[in-house]
Protein backbone atom coordinates (compact mmCIF):
# COMPACT_ATOMS: atom_id res chain seq x y z
CA UNK A 1 0.00 0.00 0.00
CA UNK A 2 1.77 3.08 -1.38
CA UNK A 3 5.09 1.65 -0.73
CA UNK A 4 4.65 -0.27 2.52
CA UNK A 5 4.15 -3.46 3.00
CA UNK A 6 0.87 -5.31 4.80
CA UNK A 7 0.06 -9.21 5.43
CA UNK A 8 -3.44 -10.02 5.49
CA UNK A 9 -5.73 -12.80 5.26
CA UNK A 10 -6.35 -14.81 2.14
CA UNK A 11 -9.06 -13.31 0.01
CA UNK A 12 -9.37 -9.92 2.01
CA UNK A 13 -10.66 -6.64 0.03
CA UNK A 14 -9.30 -3.74 -1.02
CA UNK A 15 -11.93 -2.16 1.74
CA UNK A 16 -10.28 -4.40 4.53
CA UNK A 17 -6.51 -2.98 3.53
CA UNK A 18 -7.44 0.18 3.73
CA UNK A 19 -8.58 -0.44 7.39
CA UNK A 20 -5.48 -2.41 8.12
CA UNK A 21 -2.88 0.10 6.64
CA UNK A 22 -5.11 3.18 7.26
CA UNK A 23 -3.66 4.77 4.05
CA UNK A 24 -4.51 8.32 3.19
CA UNK A 25 -7.80 7.73 0.65
CA UNK A 26 -10.85 9.88 0.35
CA UNK A 27 -14.41 7.21 -0.23
CA UNK A 28 -15.04 7.35 -4.04
CA UNK A 29 -11.73 7.96 -5.20
CA UNK A 30 -10.13 5.36 -7.38
CA UNK A 31 -7.74 3.19 -6.36
CA UNK A 32 -4.74 1.86 -8.60
CA UNK A 33 -3.85 -1.69 -8.09
CA UNK A 34 -0.59 -3.49 -10.08
CA UNK A 35 -0.18 -7.39 -10.24
CA UNK A 36 3.10 -8.67 -9.94
CA UNK A 37 2.65 -11.07 -11.88
CA UNK A 38 2.25 -8.06 -14.75
CA UNK A 39 5.27 -6.57 -13.58
CA UNK A 40 7.60 -9.82 -14.36
CA UNK A 41 5.82 -9.94 -17.86
CA UNK A 42 6.97 -6.37 -19.13
CA UNK A 43 9.09 -6.37 -21.42
CA UNK A 44 13.66 -5.97 -20.56
CA UNK A 45 13.86 -2.93 -18.92
CA UNK A 46 15.64 -0.52 -20.73
CA UNK A 47 15.28 2.92 -18.82
CA UNK A 48 16.17 4.26 -15.34
CA UNK A 49 15.63 7.56 -13.51
CA UNK A 50 18.87 8.62 -11.48
CA UNK A 51 17.89 10.99 -8.41
CA UNK A 52 20.32 13.63 -7.62
CA UNK A 53 19.97 16.79 -5.21
CA UNK A 54 19.56 19.07 -8.51
CA UNK A 55 17.22 17.08 -10.26
CA UNK A 56 16.43 14.00 -12.39
CA UNK A 57 18.10 12.53 -15.50
CA UNK A 58 16.89 9.66 -17.46
CA UNK A 59 19.64 6.92 -18.91
CA UNK A 60 18.83 4.46 -21.78
CA UNK A 61 20.35 0.70 -21.89
CA UNK A 62 21.88 0.55 -25.36
CA UNK A 63 21.90 -3.69 -25.46
CA UNK A 64 20.62 -4.85 -22.34
CA UNK A 65 22.42 -7.83 -22.56
CA UNK A 66 25.55 -6.49 -23.18
CA UNK A 67 28.13 -7.39 -20.36
CA UNK A 68 28.16 -3.82 -18.48
CA UNK A 69 24.23 -3.97 -19.34
CA UNK A 70 24.00 -6.92 -17.42
CA UNK A 71 26.36 -5.56 -14.41
CA UNK A 72 23.75 -2.37 -14.62
CA UNK A 73 21.21 -4.35 -14.12
CA UNK A 74 21.91 -7.11 -11.58
CA UNK A 75 23.72 -4.29 -9.44
CA UNK A 76 22.47 -0.89 -9.94
CA UNK A 77 20.47 -0.27 -6.82
CA UNK A 78 24.30 -0.47 -5.19
CA UNK A 79 25.50 2.77 -6.97
CA UNK A 80 22.52 4.83 -4.78
CA UNK A 81 24.63 7.35 -2.01
CA UNK A 82 27.45 7.48 -4.41
CA UNK A 83 29.03 10.97 -4.47
CA UNK A 84 30.65 12.59 -7.24
CA UNK A 85 34.39 11.30 -7.16
CA UNK A 86 35.54 14.08 -9.78
CA UNK A 87 34.08 16.27 -12.14
CA UNK A 88 35.95 17.78 -15.36
CA UNK A 89 34.54 19.33 -18.31
CA UNK A 90 34.48 16.61 -20.05
CA UNK A 91 32.64 14.00 -17.70
CA UNK A 92 31.83 13.63 -14.44
CA UNK A 93 32.14 10.14 -12.22
CA UNK A 94 30.12 8.82 -9.61
CA UNK A 95 31.71 6.02 -7.20
CA UNK A 96 34.07 4.57 -6.25
CA UNK A 97 32.61 1.16 -5.95
CA UNK A 98 33.49 -2.55 -6.92
CA UNK A 99 32.66 -4.35 -9.73
CA UNK A 100 33.41 -7.21 -11.98
CA UNK A 101 34.63 -5.43 -15.01
CA UNK A 102 37.75 -5.98 -17.15
CA UNK A 103 39.75 -2.74 -17.81
CA UNK A 104 40.92 -1.91 -20.88
CA UNK A 105 44.91 -0.44 -21.16
CA UNK A 106 43.68 2.22 -24.08
CA UNK A 107 42.35 5.38 -24.88
CA UNK A 108 38.73 5.21 -26.12
CA UNK A 109 36.35 8.12 -27.82
CA UNK A 110 33.21 9.20 -26.25
CA UNK A 111 30.77 11.46 -27.04
CA UNK A 112 28.33 13.65 -25.02
CA UNK A 113 25.78 11.99 -22.89
CA UNK A 114 27.39 8.40 -23.04
CA UNK A 115 27.48 6.38 -20.17
CA UNK A 116 30.31 3.87 -19.07
CA UNK A 117 31.73 2.32 -16.40
CA UNK A 118 35.56 2.79 -16.00
CA UNK A 119 38.17 1.18 -13.21
CA UNK A 120 40.20 4.11 -12.06
CA UNK A 121 44.00 3.23 -11.93
CA UNK A 122 42.95 0.08 -14.15
CA UNK A 123 41.60 -1.54 -10.47
CA UNK A 124 38.20 -3.37 -10.65
CA UNK A 125 37.75 -1.96 -7.12
CA UNK A 126 37.89 1.27 -7.87
CA UNK A 127 35.10 1.58 -10.36
CA UNK A 128 32.79 4.58 -11.31
CA UNK A 129 29.50 5.29 -13.22
CA UNK A 130 30.90 7.79 -15.74
CA UNK A 131 28.68 10.18 -17.55
CA UNK A 132 30.33 12.12 -20.67
CA UNK A 133 29.42 15.95 -21.02
CA UNK A 134 30.94 16.30 -24.22
CA UNK A 135 32.66 14.41 -27.45
CA UNK A 136 36.30 13.60 -26.12
CA UNK A 137 38.84 11.39 -26.17
CA UNK A 138 40.11 9.40 -22.51
CA UNK A 139 41.86 6.45 -21.13
CA UNK A 140 39.40 5.59 -17.98
CA UNK A 141 40.05 1.85 -17.76
CA UNK A 142 36.63 0.83 -19.56
CA UNK A 143 36.09 -2.73 -20.03
CA UNK A 144 35.73 -4.02 -24.00
CA UNK A 145 31.93 -3.39 -24.24
CA UNK A 146 32.56 0.53 -23.46
CA UNK A 147 29.32 2.56 -23.84
CA UNK A 148 26.29 0.91 -22.13
CA UNK A 149 23.93 3.50 -21.75
CA UNK A 150 23.20 7.31 -23.15
CA UNK A 151 21.27 9.98 -21.15
CA UNK A 152 18.54 10.82 -22.61
CA UNK A 153 16.60 13.33 -20.37
CA UNK A 154 17.89 15.96 -17.81
CA UNK A 155 20.91 16.40 -20.11
CA UNK A 156 21.55 19.78 -18.61
CA UNK A 157 21.62 18.85 -15.38
CA UNK A 158 25.23 16.96 -15.83
CA UNK A 159 26.13 20.24 -16.68
CA UNK A 160 25.04 21.83 -13.32
CA UNK A 161 26.33 18.65 -10.51
CA UNK A 162 29.93 18.91 -8.76
CA UNK A 163 31.58 17.33 -6.20
CA UNK A 164 29.02 17.53 -3.27
CA UNK A 165 25.96 16.08 -5.22
CA UNK A 166 25.21 12.38 -5.07
CA UNK A 167 23.23 9.73 -6.40
CA UNK A 168 19.64 9.81 -4.30
CA UNK A 169 17.78 6.49 -5.66
CA UNK A 170 17.85 4.73 -9.43
CA UNK A 171 14.36 3.50 -10.43
CA UNK A 172 13.83 1.77 -13.38
CA UNK A 173 11.46 2.55 -15.77
CA UNK A 174 8.28 0.37 -16.34
CA UNK A 175 6.60 0.87 -19.50
CA UNK A 176 2.67 0.86 -18.00
CA UNK A 177 0.86 0.92 -20.97
CA UNK A 178 2.31 -2.57 -21.71
CA UNK A 179 1.24 -3.84 -18.03
CA UNK A 180 -1.95 -6.04 -18.72
CA UNK A 181 -2.88 -6.51 -15.18
CA UNK A 182 -3.71 -3.53 -13.58
CA UNK A 183 -6.45 -1.75 -13.11
CA UNK A 184 -7.93 1.84 -11.33
CA UNK A 185 -11.25 1.04 -9.12
CA UNK A 186 -13.71 2.47 -6.53
CA UNK A 187 -14.48 -0.79 -5.54
CA UNK A 188 -13.78 -1.73 -2.53
CA UNK A 189 -14.71 -5.03 -2.53
CA UNK A 190 -12.15 -5.99 -5.18
CA UNK A 191 -10.15 -8.89 -3.82
CA UNK A 192 -5.96 -8.49 -3.64
CA UNK A 193 -3.72 -11.23 -3.89
CA UNK A 194 -0.15 -11.72 -2.88
CA UNK A 195 1.96 -9.17 -4.01
CA UNK A 196 -0.17 -6.90 -5.14
CA UNK A 197 0.64 -2.92 -5.55
CA UNK A 198 -2.38 -0.79 -4.19
CA UNK A 199 -1.90 3.07 -4.53
CA UNK A 200 -4.51 5.24 -2.87
CA UNK A 201 -2.91 8.90 -3.16
CA UNK A 202 -0.46 10.73 -4.76
CA UNK A 203 1.36 13.69 -2.42
CA UNK A 204 2.23 16.75 -4.74
CA UNK A 205 5.21 19.80 -3.93
CA UNK A 206 3.97 22.74 -4.79
CA UNK A 207 6.69 24.57 -6.31
CA UNK A 208 7.58 28.24 -4.43
CA UNK A 209 8.71 29.71 -8.10
CA UNK A 210 4.68 29.26 -8.87
CA UNK A 211 3.01 30.51 -5.65
CA UNK A 212 -0.11 31.78 -7.80
CA UNK A 213 -0.44 28.67 -9.85
CA UNK A 214 0.54 26.83 -6.42
CA UNK A 215 -2.96 28.67 -5.05
CA UNK A 216 -4.70 27.89 -8.47
CA UNK A 217 -3.75 23.82 -7.64
CA UNK A 218 -4.75 24.29 -3.85
CA UNK A 219 -8.36 25.85 -4.95
CA UNK A 220 -8.46 22.98 -7.32
CA UNK A 221 -8.00 20.02 -5.29
CA UNK A 222 -9.64 22.09 -1.85
CA UNK A 223 -11.78 18.59 -1.33
CA UNK A 224 -8.25 16.63 -1.51
CA UNK A 225 -9.27 15.46 -4.53
CA UNK A 226 -8.51 15.90 -8.68
CA UNK A 227 -10.85 15.21 -11.20
CA UNK A 228 -9.44 12.95 -14.47
CA UNK A 229 -11.41 14.93 -17.26
CA UNK A 230 -9.18 14.23 -20.17
CA UNK A 231 -6.54 11.15 -20.45
CA UNK A 232 -3.72 10.61 -23.21
CA UNK A 233 -0.56 8.77 -23.00
CA UNK A 234 1.57 11.60 -21.79
CA UNK A 235 -1.40 13.38 -19.15
CA UNK A 236 -4.05 13.69 -17.50
CA UNK A 237 -6.12 16.92 -17.18
CA UNK A 238 -8.52 18.66 -14.41
CA UNK A 239 -10.69 20.87 -16.24
CA UNK A 240 -12.84 22.43 -13.17
CA UNK A 241 -10.95 25.57 -13.17
CA UNK A 242 -10.71 26.11 -16.89
CA UNK A 243 -10.91 29.85 -18.25
CA UNK A 244 -10.16 30.97 -14.65
CA UNK A 245 -6.90 32.78 -15.55
CA UNK A 246 -3.47 32.08 -13.98
CA UNK A 247 -0.14 34.06 -14.54
CA UNK A 248 2.80 32.22 -16.82
CA UNK A 249 5.80 31.95 -13.69
CA UNK A 250 8.03 28.96 -14.10
CA UNK A 251 9.54 27.71 -17.14
CA UNK A 252 10.36 24.38 -16.47
CA UNK A 253 10.38 20.92 -18.68
CA UNK A 254 7.41 19.18 -18.07
CA UNK A 255 8.86 15.73 -16.77
CA UNK A 256 7.13 12.85 -15.47
CA UNK A 257 4.94 13.93 -12.31
CA UNK A 258 5.19 17.05 -13.78
CA UNK A 259 2.24 19.46 -13.08
CA UNK A 260 1.51 22.57 -14.84
CA UNK A 261 -1.14 25.06 -15.93
CA UNK A 262 -2.43 26.43 -18.83
CA UNK A 263 -1.42 30.04 -18.86
CA UNK A 264 -3.16 31.53 -22.55
CA UNK A 265 -5.31 30.33 -25.31
CA UNK A 266 -7.54 27.35 -25.20
CA UNK A 267 -7.88 25.57 -22.29
CA UNK A 268 -6.43 28.14 -19.77
CA UNK A 269 -6.99 27.55 -16.33
CA UNK A 270 -6.61 23.81 -16.94
CA UNK A 271 -4.62 21.57 -15.12
CA UNK A 272 -1.71 18.95 -16.78
CA UNK A 273 -0.34 16.00 -14.76
CA UNK A 274 2.31 14.38 -17.23
CA UNK A 275 2.40 11.35 -17.18
CA UNK A 276 6.00 10.89 -19.49
CA UNK A 277 8.48 13.57 -19.91
CA UNK A 278 7.79 16.57 -22.56
CA UNK A 279 9.38 19.46 -23.65
CA UNK A 280 9.00 23.21 -21.67
CA UNK A 281 6.10 25.20 -22.70
CA UNK A 282 5.35 29.12 -23.05
CA UNK A 283 1.88 28.03 -22.37
CA UNK A 284 2.40 26.00 -19.55
CA UNK A 285 3.77 27.32 -15.99
CA UNK A 286 5.15 24.51 -13.94
CA UNK A 287 3.21 24.77 -10.54
CA UNK A 288 4.73 21.85 -8.55
CA UNK A 289 5.85 17.65 -8.89
CA UNK A 290 4.25 14.56 -8.03
CA UNK A 291 6.80 13.53 -5.62
CA UNK A 292 4.55 10.29 -4.46
CA UNK A 293 2.31 8.02 -6.54
CA UNK A 294 3.48 8.68 -9.82
CA UNK A 295 1.39 5.14 -10.49
CA UNK A 296 -1.95 6.43 -9.90
CA UNK A 297 -1.73 9.09 -12.73
CA UNK A 298 -0.32 6.47 -14.93
CA UNK A 299 -3.29 4.12 -14.14
CA UNK A 300 -6.08 6.61 -13.84
CA UNK A 301 -9.24 6.73 -15.94
CA UNK A 302 -11.34 9.36 -17.59
CA UNK A 303 -14.09 10.23 -15.36
CA UNK A 304 -12.34 9.21 -11.96
CA UNK A 305 -11.69 10.96 -9.02
CA UNK A 306 -7.76 10.98 -7.26
CA UNK A 307 -7.21 11.19 -3.48
CA UNK A 308 -4.12 14.21 -3.18
CA UNK A 309 -2.04 15.63 -0.47
CA UNK A 310 -0.36 19.05 -1.30
CA UNK A 311 3.04 20.34 0.23
CA UNK A 312 3.11 22.68 2.05
CA UNK A 313 -0.60 22.72 3.19
CA UNK A 314 -2.31 25.47 2.22
CA UNK A 315 -2.83 28.37 4.54
CA UNK A 316 -6.15 29.45 4.22
CA UNK A 317 -7.58 32.71 6.86
CA UNK A 318 -10.47 33.73 4.80
CA UNK A 319 -13.60 32.64 6.72
CA UNK A 320 -11.94 31.84 10.22
CA UNK A 321 -11.37 34.10 13.27
CA UNK A 322 -8.48 35.94 14.76
CA UNK A 323 -8.74 33.48 17.83
CA UNK A 324 -8.42 30.68 15.26
CA UNK A 325 -5.61 31.56 13.45
CA UNK A 326 -3.38 32.81 15.25
CA UNK A 327 -1.94 29.65 17.23
CA UNK A 328 -2.00 27.94 14.21
CA UNK A 329 0.06 30.90 12.41
CA UNK A 330 2.45 30.68 14.97
CA UNK A 331 3.28 27.14 15.43
CA UNK A 332 4.19 27.68 11.94
CA UNK A 333 6.71 30.23 12.93
CA UNK A 334 4.41 32.55 10.62
CA UNK A 335 3.60 36.37 12.39
CA UNK A 336 -0.10 37.41 12.09
CA UNK A 337 -0.97 41.27 11.79
CA UNK A 338 -4.38 42.17 12.37
CA UNK A 339 -6.23 44.80 10.35
CA UNK A 340 -9.66 46.52 9.94
CA UNK A 341 -12.36 45.39 12.84
CA UNK A 342 -10.55 43.17 15.45
CA UNK A 343 -13.36 42.92 17.62
CA UNK A 344 -14.66 39.53 19.20
CA UNK A 345 -17.22 38.73 16.45
CA UNK A 346 -14.19 39.84 14.03
CA UNK A 347 -14.15 37.30 10.25
CA UNK A 348 -11.05 37.42 8.08
CA UNK A 349 -12.07 38.22 4.86
CA UNK A 350 -8.80 39.40 3.18
CA UNK A 351 -5.33 37.99 3.46
CA UNK A 352 -2.12 40.14 2.47
CA UNK A 353 0.15 38.45 0.62
CA UNK A 354 -2.92 36.15 -0.73
CA UNK A 355 -0.87 33.28 -1.50
CA UNK A 356 0.27 30.25 0.92
CA UNK A 357 3.98 30.24 -0.60
CA UNK A 358 4.18 34.04 -0.15
CA UNK A 359 3.32 34.18 3.37
CA UNK A 360 5.44 31.23 4.38
CA UNK A 361 8.18 33.24 2.35
CA UNK A 362 8.40 36.06 4.33
CA UNK A 363 6.85 34.49 7.80
CA UNK A 364 4.06 37.02 7.73
CA UNK A 365 0.82 37.34 6.80
CA UNK A 366 -1.56 40.53 6.95
CA UNK A 367 -5.24 39.93 7.71
CA UNK A 368 -8.22 42.27 7.09
CA UNK A 369 -11.24 41.76 9.40
CA UNK A 370 -14.93 42.79 9.11
CA UNK A 371 -17.95 42.49 11.59
CA UNK A 372 -19.60 38.45 10.83
CA UNK A 373 -22.54 40.01 10.10
CA UNK A 374 -20.93 41.03 7.04
CA UNK A 375 -20.34 37.50 5.97
CA UNK A 376 -23.47 36.18 4.28
CA UNK A 377 -23.73 32.62 3.32
CA UNK A 378 -25.66 31.51 -0.09
CA UNK A 379 -26.99 28.31 -1.15
CA UNK A 380 -26.37 28.31 -5.00
CA UNK A 381 -28.34 26.72 -7.57
CA UNK A 382 -25.80 24.80 -9.88
CA UNK A 383 -28.30 22.13 -11.11
CA UNK A 384 -30.84 25.24 -12.01
CA UNK A 385 -28.74 27.69 -13.58
CA UNK A 386 -25.47 26.37 -14.05
CA UNK A 387 -24.10 29.09 -16.52
CA UNK A 388 -25.46 31.98 -14.25
CA UNK A 389 -23.87 29.98 -11.26
CA UNK A 390 -20.62 29.30 -12.86
CA UNK A 391 -20.94 33.61 -13.68
CA UNK A 392 -21.32 34.48 -9.96
CA UNK A 393 -18.72 32.34 -8.63
CA UNK A 394 -16.02 33.66 -10.98
CA UNK A 395 -17.00 37.55 -10.70
CA UNK A 396 -16.58 36.90 -7.14
CA UNK A 397 -13.45 34.41 -7.52
CA UNK A 398 -15.76 31.50 -5.37
CA UNK A 399 -13.53 29.29 -7.18
CA UNK A 400 -11.02 29.92 -6.02
CA UNK A 401 -11.52 31.57 -2.75
CA UNK A 402 -13.76 30.32 0.24
CA UNK A 403 -15.11 34.22 0.83
CA UNK A 404 -15.77 36.76 -2.14
CA UNK A 405 -16.68 40.41 -1.82
CA UNK A 406 -19.42 41.79 -3.09
CA UNK A 407 -20.03 45.95 -3.23
CA UNK A 408 -23.35 47.99 -2.68
CA UNK A 409 -24.53 49.81 -5.62
CA UNK A 410 -27.44 50.72 -4.87
CA UNK A 411 -30.60 50.22 -2.60
CA UNK A 412 -34.50 50.90 -3.09
CA UNK A 413 -37.38 49.49 -1.68
CA UNK A 414 -35.97 46.40 -0.05
CA UNK A 415 -33.95 46.10 -3.05
CA UNK A 416 -30.11 45.40 -3.04
CA UNK A 417 -28.17 45.58 -6.35
CA UNK A 418 -24.63 44.87 -5.96
CA UNK A 419 -21.91 45.40 -9.25
CA UNK A 420 -18.88 42.97 -8.97
CA UNK A 421 -15.32 44.09 -8.97
CA UNK A 422 -14.27 41.74 -11.25
CA UNK A 423 -14.82 42.29 -14.97
CA UNK A 424 -16.39 39.45 -16.12
CA UNK A 425 -19.46 40.59 -18.66
CA UNK A 426 -16.87 40.90 -21.08
CA UNK A 427 -16.20 36.94 -21.38
CA UNK A 428 -18.73 35.49 -20.20
CA UNK A 429 -22.87 34.89 -21.50
CA UNK A 430 -25.51 35.25 -19.28
CA UNK A 431 -28.56 33.92 -21.46
CA UNK A 432 -31.90 33.15 -19.81
CA UNK A 433 -31.86 30.25 -17.86
CA UNK A 434 -34.01 29.33 -13.86
CA UNK A 435 -36.34 32.66 -15.20
CA UNK A 436 -38.76 32.99 -12.51
CA UNK A 437 -42.59 32.02 -13.15
CA UNK A 438 -45.10 33.65 -10.64
CA UNK A 439 -43.15 34.76 -7.66
CA UNK A 440 -39.63 35.59 -6.36
CA UNK A 441 -39.54 34.87 -2.59
CA UNK A 442 -37.77 37.23 -0.27
CA UNK A 443 -33.85 36.47 -0.15
CA UNK A 444 -33.63 35.01 -3.58
CA UNK A 445 -30.46 35.62 -5.63
CA UNK A 446 -30.80 37.15 -9.13
CA UNK A 447 -28.48 38.13 -12.26
CA UNK A 448 -29.78 40.41 -14.82
CA UNK A 449 -29.33 38.13 -18.18
CA UNK A 450 -28.90 39.46 -21.06
CA UNK A 451 -32.53 40.51 -22.16
CA UNK A 452 -32.07 43.22 -20.96
CA UNK A 453 -29.57 46.49 -20.78
CA UNK A 454 -27.81 45.84 -17.24
CA UNK A 455 -26.74 42.41 -17.73
CA UNK A 456 -24.87 41.00 -14.81
CA UNK A 457 -26.29 42.97 -12.25
CA UNK A 458 -26.73 40.76 -9.22
CA UNK A 459 -29.63 41.57 -6.64
CA UNK A 460 -31.51 40.14 -4.03
CA UNK A 461 -35.14 41.49 -2.29
CA UNK A 462 -36.08 41.17 1.24
CA UNK A 463 -39.59 40.44 0.21
CA UNK A 464 -41.03 38.24 -2.25
CA UNK A 465 -42.70 39.93 -5.58
CA UNK A 466 -45.05 38.63 -8.16
CA UNK A 467 -43.95 41.31 -10.91
CA UNK A 468 -40.35 41.79 -10.52
CA UNK A 469 -36.98 40.07 -10.08
CA UNK A 470 -34.39 40.61 -7.59
CA UNK A 471 -32.73 43.01 -9.88
CA UNK A 472 -35.56 45.18 -10.45
CA UNK A 473 -36.07 43.92 -13.74
CA UNK A 474 -39.40 41.50 -15.38
CA UNK A 475 -38.89 38.00 -15.03
CA UNK A 476 -37.77 36.74 -17.96
CA UNK A 477 -34.66 39.12 -17.99
CA UNK A 478 -33.81 37.87 -14.16
CA UNK A 479 -32.12 34.63 -13.74
CA UNK A 480 -32.43 33.10 -10.36
CA UNK A 481 -29.21 31.49 -8.60
CA UNK A 482 -29.85 30.65 -5.46
CA UNK A 483 -30.95 32.49 -2.14
CA UNK A 484 -28.82 33.74 0.77
CA UNK A 485 -29.51 32.09 3.90
CA UNK A 486 -29.34 34.84 6.63
CA UNK A 487 -31.48 37.74 4.25
CA UNK A 488 -32.09 40.07 7.68
CA UNK A 489 -28.05 40.80 7.43
CA UNK A 490 -28.89 43.01 4.42
CA UNK A 491 -30.28 45.02 7.23
CA UNK A 492 -28.72 48.50 7.69
CA UNK A 493 -26.08 47.94 4.31
CA UNK A 494 -25.51 51.39 3.03
CA UNK A 495 -24.90 52.06 -0.78
CA UNK A 496 -20.99 51.76 -1.44
CA UNK A 497 -20.42 49.18 1.05
CA UNK A 498 -19.15 45.95 0.61
CA UNK A 499 -20.87 42.60 1.50
CA UNK A 500 -18.56 39.33 2.05
CA UNK A 501 -20.02 35.90 0.70
CA UNK A 502 -19.24 32.43 1.25
CA UNK A 503 -20.81 29.64 -0.20
CA UNK A 504 -22.90 26.63 1.63
CA UNK A 505 -24.02 23.43 0.72
CA UNK A 506 -27.44 23.28 -0.76
CA UNK A 507 -29.73 21.39 1.32
CA UNK A 508 -32.00 18.65 -0.29
CA UNK A 509 -35.24 18.39 0.38
CA UNK A 510 -37.13 15.35 1.12
CA UNK A 511 -38.20 15.19 -2.55
CA UNK A 512 -34.55 15.40 -3.81
CA UNK A 513 -33.34 12.43 -0.76
CA UNK A 514 -36.22 10.28 -1.13
CA UNK A 515 -37.49 10.57 -4.82
CA UNK A 516 -40.40 10.43 -3.51
CA UNK A 517 -42.45 13.94 -3.34
CA UNK A 518 -45.36 12.11 -1.15
CA UNK A 519 -42.87 11.51 2.07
Amino acid sequence: MNGQSYTLPAGSTLGDALKVSRAPYIAGTAVGIIKKAAEKRTEEITEYAIKTPRGELKIELKDPDSSSGKLWAEHYKEYEGKNIHWASPEALAFGPFEADIKPLHEAGSFEAFDVVFGAGGFDPNNTHLILSRKRHVAEYGTPEDGVFATVVTGRNLIFRLSREDSILSIEPIIEWEQLAEKTCTTDLSTILEDEDSVFTYFEVELSRNSPKGAEHFYALTREGTLSVDVTTSSFISDDTLREESVPYENFEPRKEGAISVRTVGYGTGRTYLSREERPSSLVHSIVGQVTKGIELIKLAEKGQKLSVESLPPQIVLLGHSFEEVEPVLSAIGVELVKEGYRGENAVIVKQDPPTTLEILGGAKVTAYGVPREKLIKVELYPEEAPKSVDFFRHSLELKTKPVGKLPVYMIYDNTYLFKTEKEAVKYKEVLPENTPAGRVLAGEIGITNQAAKRMGTIGVRLTDDDLFGPTGEKFSSTNIIGRIIDPEKLIGIEEGDAIYVSEVVRRKTDEQETGNPDN
